[in-house]
């Protein structure tokens, strides 16, 4: 598998859950710690002056992602972050969120690691089952890539089309 070490890819299924298991564990650490970094940085700003550079970080922090993953975590509280790591692109910011409302760091470690070992057992499935796949027919894996990537690149330009044509004026 591309850029996962030969021991790993080449050994048992074990290895490759423990890797996906440690990169996911940082990955979310990490963007936690950018939000509380970001929250930081925007408090400070904010009593300095309203203009300094950590505003921006409180706009980058806002928005419509961001407020959805903020109302989620309100919600559902710490149970709502191993939810999150069913999802795609949502789990960033529900990680980057929790950092930014100063979440516990422990109460949100002791959340996070049953969706790290679910988030690595599901990748880990489908990247072996996608791996076994192309292993055994590569010409028809390449087609079916392919395939799924015109589906989303058609899928997504309908949805702009049709975004856009309900914004022009009649």
């Amino acid at each position: 598998m591309a850029g996962v070490p030969s021991f790993i890819s080449d050994g048992p299924w074990l290895g490759l859950f423990l890797f996906l298991l440690v990169v996911v564990f940082f990955r979310a650490q990490g963007t936690y710690w950018l939000g509380r970094w970001a929250r930081g940085r925007a408090d400070t700003a904010s009593q300095a002056s309203p203009d300094a550079r950590g505003s921006r970080w409180a706009r980058r922090f806002s928005g419509p992602g961001m407020d959805k993953a903020g109302a989620f975590l309100d919600k559902w509280g710490f149970v709502g972050i191993p939810v999150s790591f069913l999802t795609i692109g949502f789990q960033t910011m529900v990680n980057a969120s929790a950092g930014y409302s100063r979440m516990r760091w422990d109460l949100y470690t002791v959340a996070m690691v049953p969706g790290c070992v679910v988030w690595a057992i599901l990748y880990g499935g489908l990247g072996l089952t996608i791996y076994s796949a192309f292993v055994a027919a590569p010409w028809l894996s390449l087609a079916v890539l392919l395939a799924l990537i015109a589906l989303t690149f058609g899928l997504t330009r309908l949805r702009r089309n049709a975004g856009s044509a309900a914004r022009t004026p009649r």
